[in-house]
């Protein structure tokens, strides 16, 4: 699956909703932080990287996920 760009935008969103439930601006930005990097993570993890590969026993394709 190729990376997708609204699905982010959706996250990042719900982030800084979230944050606004901090009862401070510190917890406010933990907050956000913490959303922030979850939604990029999550965003990273949802591609697939397509490779070639050559070995002694000839050339081969494979998808897989990245970990």
């Amino acid at each position: 699956m190729a990376l997708i760009p609204p699905n982010l935008e959706r996250d990042i969103k719900k982030a800084l909703s979230a944050s606004k439930s901090g009862k401070n601006q510190a917890q406010a930005e933990a907050i956000l932080a913490r959303g922030l990097a979850v939604a990029i993570d999550k965003y990273i993890k949802s591609g697939t990287v397509n490779t070639v590969v050559a070995t002694s026993g000839g050339p081969g394709t494979g998808v897989g996920a990245i970990s």
